[in-house]
């Protein structure tokens, strides 16, 4: 299948996108940095058209199961990784930390992309009509919404732990007795990740609150605790801690140092709300996601 030919694609692209990145972090090659890049372009195209080749064979949005959710985040991940590499190009005293964000950036979305590939049922994989919770003009709105916000938010929070990396590497932390370059350098990519988590978390809230509504026209209520829903509002809160924390306290770097905590912990809390909610709990959003019969958990193990 084309789809299947373009997704093959896109991991193997991905993968060696990783090793040139990591190369280059490793044996200070700076030309791999650019093979690297243009390995992300290369699997960002394919699975854009992959999920474009979707959507016009199913006539309809390509989000409708785990599989595509999987490939778009990967995609959206990708997406938000090139922007931050143009954004890194405008500063060239900063670009040759852009390989440390490449190095995390691209594992992250080569993951999601061998898990819809090698983890997932067939069953899952297949061209499949939406199910009927599903065939609502909500679904674009809601599960586009969420899903890009989980990429900006992930991305900000690759971009904090790398600027705790970078920063825990001195031997004396003290700010005064930072180089002026260096301390620049961490600014810059400090900023880089506050902005991104900054344009996550509206997107977030607009994706719970589209949510809300269409759980009402669905089942009847705004809101019912389920396990999906209250890891969002879980992951709301994270963030909306981390940006109190930027916004009110100022731009004194032990405030940066612990936002860059609270980020660090919010990127296990995405990926708790994103894919350990479906693994382990029941509830209303196993439609078009996970088979409600047992889960996919429970197919994995058997």
């Amino acid at each position: 299948m084309i789809w299947t030919l373009l997704n093959n694609f896109s991991f193997l692209t991905l993968f060696f996108s990783m090793g040139f990145y990591w190369i280059r972090a490793f044996f200070n090659l700076p030309k791999f940095s650019d093979l690297g890049k243009f390995g992300v372009i290369c699997g960002n195209l394919a699975m854009f058209f992959l999920l474009t080749y979707r959507g016009f064979i199913e006539n309809h949005f390509p989000l409708s199961n785990f599989y595509e959710a999987l490939i778009f985040l990967s995609w959206s991940l990708t997406s938000i990784h090139l922007i931050i590499e143009y954004y890194f190009q405008k500063f060239p005293s900063s670009n040759q930390w852009s390989f440390i964000i490449g190095g995390m950036t691209t594992p992250t979305a080569l993951f999601l992309n061998a898990f819809a590939s090698f983890q997932l049922p067939e069953s899952m994989q297949k061209l499949n009509p939406l199910v009927p919770a599903l065939q609502s003009n909500w679904l674009m709105m809601h599960v586009t919404v969420m899903l890009l916000s989980y990429a900006a938010l992930i991305c900000g929070c690759i971009i904090s732990i790398g600027y705790l990396f970078l920063y825990f590497q001195q031997p004396d932390r003290s700010p005064q007795r930072f180089a002026p370059k260096r301390t620049l350098h961490l600014d810059q990519i400090d900023q880089i990740g506050f902005r991104s988590i900054s344009i996550g978390f509206p997107l977030l809230t607009l994706g719970i609150v589209s949510g809300s509504v269409w759980a009402n026209e669905a089942w009847g209520s705004y809101w019912s605790w389920d396990p999906k829903e209250t890891w969002s509002l879980i992951t709301w809160i994270f963030f909306a801690v981390y940006l109190h924390l930027r916004l009110t306290k100022g731009r004194a770097s032990r405030y940066k140092i612990k936002s860059a905590f609270v980020a660090t912990g919010g990127f296990f809390v995405i990926w708790i709300c994103f894919l350990g909610v479906n693994f382990i709990a029941k509830g209303f959003h196993s439609y078009g996601w996970l088979p409600p019969e047992g889960g996919l958990f429970i197919r994995l193990i058997n």
